[in-house]
């Protein structure tokens, strides 16, 4: 099939005419024209009805063609499920798609979900469609993008799809998604913004263990509001373990990990060996499991931690040990992260 984007924006187009934030500000009018897929010339979206030879599928937002090939569009109008982390499954749906076209702006864990339901392979052609001023700059648009495994094209982009069995083996390898960053280490002050990174990063993941090394919040009401905030945020399928064996947790992960954070997790450690005031041996010791459990992880870890010592020096004995001892710990995983970067103002620094 031959599938013609002739506009990839949202309904108003990018730039939105008359809007001055700073993404429409940045753009020439008419950058992109609001979406509008026509596929070999004769049949458009939104798909009721198709020619004879092709087939509407998967509630209307499927169509394969003569050839067996299979696209899915989904632009914002079209939400697949009330749980954007589900993706549902029709009894007229092929077995996999060869090209989805899919609005990722705001819900980037419905890839996760096509991903997780097989929908989604190495070989299908993502393209992101619905693009608008959610997105701060084309930049950021193409770094986002990169992290999902996913593209976008200029208007007037013709797609060509073609049975995976007629592809060459150099058009399946470039088809395939960039391999992952095994460590990556994300640091960054109070609310600046490192945690929405983090999980931004492996949003588009079809499986995901969150690692949460804090209290839970109970009997901190401004705590547990922070706790709240963070799972209304994740993805719902994700997985979720409380935990401060973090070193047994990355040896024996079979998916990407998200721990968030290690300063929490230093601080149980502290308080589990009494080390504030007594033997810090113990917390050493964990520390260097921990560092070593990094360096040799069997899957890709996003691990998020607070950036220490950059505001006044702590007032007790106790606040510079802690300091200290971050600071120590943020520097031996840094040596051993192939992606570090510092996070303020929710902007990336990229160490």
């Amino acid at each position: 099939m031959k599938v013609l984007l002739s506009g990839t924006a949202g309904g108003a187009g990018r730039p939105e005419p008359g809007c001055r934030c700073v993404s429409c500000a940045g753009l020439p009018p008419g950058h992109r024209h609001p979406f509008e897929l026509v596929v070999d010339g004769a049949v458009r979206f939104p798909f009721a009805e198709a020619p004879r030879g092709y087939r509407v599928c998967g509630g209307g937002r499927g169509l394969v063609g003569p050839d067996g090939t299979a696209l899915l569009c989904l632009p914002p109008s079209l939400e697949p499920s009330p749980d954007p982390g589900v993706a549902p499954r029709y009894d007229d749906e092929p077995s996999r798609y060869d090209v989805v076209l899919i609005d990722l702006l705001d819900r980037p864990e419905r890839l996760g979900a096509l991903r997780r339901a097989g929908l989604v392979d190495e070989a299908t052609q993502v393209v992101a469609i619905g693009l608008d001023h959610r997105v701060r700059s084309e930049d950021e648009l193409a770094r986002r993008l990169r992290l999902w495994g996913a593209v976008a094209v200029p208007d007037g982009t013709a797609l060509e799809t073609l049975p995976i069995a007629h592809r060459a083996p150099v058009e399946r390898r470039r088809a395939a998604r960039s391999p992952q960053v095994r460590r990556a280490l994300l640091l960054g002050g109070t609310r600046s913004g490192k945690s929405a990174e983090a999980e931004l990063r492996l949003a588009a993941e079809p499986y995901v263990t969150y690692v949460a090394t804090g209290p839970d919040g109970a009997g901190d009401g401004e705590w547990a509001a922070r706790v709240r905030a963070h799972r209304s945020r994740r993805p719902a399928h994700w997985d979720t373990v409380e935990t401060i064996d973090l070193a047994a947790t990355i040896a024996n992960a079979t998916t990407p990990l998200l721990i968030d954070g290690l300063g929490t997790w230093l601080a149980a450690v502290f308080d589990e060996h009494g080390a504030w005031e007594g033997d810090r041996a113990p917390v050493h010791a964990r520390c260097d499991e921990l560092v070593a459990a990094w360096r040799q992880a069997p899957e890709p870890i996003v691990a998020v931690s607070d950036e220490v010592g950059m505001g006044v020096v702590p007032a007790t004995a106790s606040g510079r040990l802690f300091r200290d001892a971050l600071g120590r710990l943020n520097e031996r995983l840094a040596a051993e992260s192939e992606y570090v970067a510092l996070v303020v103002a929710g902007r990336l620094l990229e160490l």
